[in-house]
């Protein structure tokens, strides 16, 4: 028996989800995939930090990255580490599917993520255990998550820049932006928090949720570059603006997932990207990522005869 824990894109709330506004997060069919059978040799630093000196897992995270060995920026880090203490559970006789045991996961993941990565909101981690469409607010160490349902009329496609992000990095240049010009930063703050709420809140409003939702997370989008200009951080680049700017000719929204950085982005509207947003996205070098919203979450699996 192995252990599958999903990769991630963060929809709206990133950077914001750190103040207590809340992120959107949907689990992605991409695998990290863990043999408790196995033991690793090279355990990566979350791994590390959720085993401390005890033997982990061996865990392949080859479907988070490109043929190049390229991070996609679908939450490597975070599925890695879940799938390794599922797999753990799982050699315990442990049943994933059951809330304790995934209450359990979460928390021991996000421990040992946030002490590898010095900090972060878990979002990445509540993906990869719960699957699904999450609305995720921080509340101390621990966060409210709850599902969400995704709209009908809402189309979502995953792109990838060709560069692989540091998210510790992008965030510590807004850590520094937040102390030393707090001036500019606490009104941009406030609009991306105030921005956040209404998208996440849209997917749980009884009607017209889908064009609500994607005029704010174009907002958000908006947001983000004007963090990363203030910040000197590439939280939107150069080719990702110019197709933020062809998807709202075509009242449809990108933006960067999560902390941004050139890695993945995330066109979201009606019926799919356009010929033309595709031919540009194409021509800028951005590669589209054939991607599934994945509903069940961590879980077990058979190993192949």
């Amino acid at each position: 028996m192995r252990a599958l824990a999903p990769g991630k894109l963060v929809l709206t709330g990133a950077y914001a989800v750190l103040d207590g506004a809340p992120a959107i997060v949907v689990a992605v069919d991409r695998y990290a995939v863990a043999d408790a059978s196995r033991v690793t040799s090279s355990p990566t630093p979350e791994i590390r930090a959720a085993f401390g000196e005890g033997a982990a897992p061996e865990t392949d995270v080859r479907a988070l990255y490109d043929e190049e060995g390229r991070k996609l920026g679908l939450g490597s880090s975070a599925a890695a580490v879940v799938a390794s203490l599922a797999a753990k559970a799982l050699a315990r006789g442990e049943d994933l599917s059951h809330a304790r045991v995934r209450a359990r996961l979460f928390l021991a993941a996000r421990r040992a993520h946030a002490r590898a990565q010095n900090g972060g909101s878990g979002v990445d981690v509540a993906a990869s255990v719960y699957g699904g469409v999450l609305r995720y607010v921080v509340a101390g160490f621990s966060p409210t998550i709850r599902r969400v349902e995704w709209p009908v009329d809402v189309a979502l496609a995953a792109y990838f820049g060709g560069t692989s992000a540091r998210t510790t990095e992008l965030r510590a240049r807004v850590a520094a932006l937040r102390s030393e010009r707090s001036a500019e930063f606490t009104p941009l703050a406030k609009a991306m928090g105030d921005t956040a709420r209404e998208a996440a809140d849209a997917l749980e409003a009884p009607s017209d949720s889908g064009r609500t939702f994607v005029s704010a997370a174009r907002i958000y989008g908006a947001l983000l570059a004007e963090l990363g200009r203030m910040a000197g951080a590439p939280i939107v680049p150069a080719p990702f603006a110019e197709l933020a700017s062809v998807a709202e000719r075509e009242d449809a929204s990108f933006s960067p997932s999560g902390a941004g950085g050139g890695d993945v982005a995330v066109w979201l509207g009606a019926g799919g990207p356009s010929a033309a947003f595709t031919d540009r996205a194409r021509g800028l070098g951005l590669t589209r990522l054939p991607l599934s919203i994945d509903r069940v979450g961590v879980r077990g699996e058979l190993l192949p005869n």
